[in-house]
């Protein structure tokens, strides 16, 4: 190809990445302007600008450009999530130079500062949220606090010790004696190691769980079989229904309808609703195990259809937040669904506590729903603009509200959208599941370990080889982070060839 023509084909690409950025900037700057009443917190402002562009820009189908920037040795732009504007500006000075010379001049590059404002940004709400980095990891580890922790200080000293960052109390479980105790511990085994550990306390929220649950002479249930799905408890005399299934949140069945979706025990058993009941929701099974699924109480209940109307703050969640605002570092937020949500939290702190503080408590919004998915902007800006905050990937419920196949796109997109906000992200639910509980890692597990080197954080839950796990993942991280930093490729020299 001569010269002349090189050139003609780097006009085109010229102009349509300029058409591109004008498109992004101003989509963005319309975007970003909506959201400013919300933006109390001044210094978010640039990271809610950077969030506005990126939706701008990822709006489109990009990569026919990423093919066409491949030639000229020039970014294909998919790794421009924490700094969209400087990487599209980038690009654009660059191809200037070839396109058209005499223009050059008028083109500057973006100042390189400009391409690592938003790591440094990420640094600080990382920070914010977790306390400043103590250990040489950049990923942070937490742990769900099993009840032992209120009363075995060795255990909980050694967990600080091997690697945990952040413990996570659930609120759904024990009581505020026995919290006391696990914050107490914790508090004194940081001292002593001299590692800084913060404290999430999780909210349970409105969860959906099976109840007492009747299944006659049957032990399992299985595909065909019909549940009848109540807000009571089961009765014998319904001969026509012999497998009954108390929910424990029994507004969520009043919204329920015909050909909807139910998922029992994290997807185990399937189900659809054949018809509504003065006793319930009749279902028919579509999904279980060959040899019958296990039907047990105290179980998850998904709805995957149902765009359910429920509040995110139970009375338990109330009763528990009276604690949790005076001790914790952060909240765990269940089920949030909309930048309404986030406000109702928001408002509950700022009745128990005075404004610095209500201002400083962390939240972590748990992305269990797909209607969480959908309006995540929204809630990023309304609680990230008031105070710190992160984002929890909830991998166990939202794998059964999207379907499995859905599940590790999203979680990268989320991941994406996070790091475009400059906000934290913690990898969660089965992390090392195999190895905490039974001492023997699987090799997809810790594969999957690894993937969360690209999170802030990586949530281990409650096994009897805890401490081992934390262990292990910090070693995987920490060998992870030579190679990998959020999206970004690290080129360590390669050891194995050498």
């Amino acid at each position: 190809m001569s010269t002349r023509a090189r050139r003609a084909q780097a006009e085109a690409l010229l102009s349509e990445l300029e058409g591109l950025r004008q498109d992004v900037e101003s989509e963005g700057r319309a975007t970003f302007n909506g959201w400013l009443p919300a933006i109390k917190r001044r210094e978010f402002c640039p990271s809610a600008l950077n969030l506005a562009h990126y939706l701008a820009l990822r709006r489109r189908d990009l990569r026919p450009l990423q093919r066409a920037l491949i030639p000229w040795g020039l970014s294909s732009l998919g790794r421009s999530e924490a700094h969209v504007i400087a990487s599209l500006d980038a690009v654009i000075a660059t191809l200037t130079l070839i396109a058209r010379p005499s223009d050059a001049p008028s083109r500057p590059h973006p100042p390189i500062h400009r391409f690592f404002r938003g790591e440094r940004a990420l640094r600080r709400n990382v920070d914010a949220i977790f306390g400043a980095q103590t250990r040489e990891r950049r990923v942070r580890i937490m742990v769900t606090l099993p009840l032992s922790a209120a009363e075995d200080y060795p255990f909980v000293r050694d967990l600080i010790a091997r690697g945990m960052d952040c413990a996570r109390i659930n609120c759904a479980h024990d009581g505020p004696d026995a919290w006391y105790a696990m914050i107490a511990n914790v508090r004194q085994a940081e001292q002593e190691v001299g590692c800084r550990c913060r404290v999430l306390m999780d909210l349970g929220g409105p969860k959906a769980r099976t109840g007492k649950v009747l299944l006659t002479d049957k032990r399992r249930v299985y595909r065909g079989d019909v549940i009848l799905l109540t807000s009571m408890p089961p009765e014998k005399r319904l001969r026509d229904l012999p497998i009954q299934v108390e929910s424990q949140l029994p507004e969520a069945l009043a919204q329920l309808k015909i050909g909807q979706h139910i998922w029992i025990d994290d997807g185990k058993i399937g189900a659809l609703v054949e018809s509504i009941l003065p006793q319930g929701v009749v279902v028919r099974v579509n999904h279980a195990s060959l040899t019958g699924s296990k039907l047990r109480e105290e179980k998850g209940l998904n709805f995957p259809d149902s765009d359910l109307s429920l509040d995110p703050l139970t009375e338990d969640d109330l009763a528990a937040l009276d604690f949790v605002a005076e001790h914790a570092d952060m909240i765990g937020y269940s089920f949030v669904q909309t930048r309404e949500d986030v406000m109702r939290l928001q408002d509950e702190i700022n009745r128990r506590l005075p404004p610095e503080r209500a201002r400083a408590l962390g939240i972590i919004a748990k992305i269990e729903t797909q209607r969480a998915v959908h309006n995540l902007p929204e809630i990023l800006i309304q609680a990230a603009g008031a105070q710190p905050f992160g984002v929890m990937i909830a991998r166990g419920d939202l794998a059964v509200e999207l379907g499995f196949q859905r599940l590790a796109e999203m979680q990268e997109q989320l991941l994406w959208v996070c790091e475009a906000a400059h906000a934290p992200v913690i990898w969660a639910t089965q992390v090392l599941e195999t190895f905490v509980k039974k001492g023997t890692p699987s090799r997809a597990e810790i594969t999957d370990a690894a993937m969360g080197s690209r999170a802030d954080c990586v949530m281990l839950n409650k096994g009897d080889f805890i401490v081992e796990g934390v262990a292990m993942l910090d070693d995987v991280l920490m060998r992870m982070q030579q190679h990998q930093i959020k999206k970004r490729a690290q080129l360590r020299a390669l050891r194995s060839w050498s």
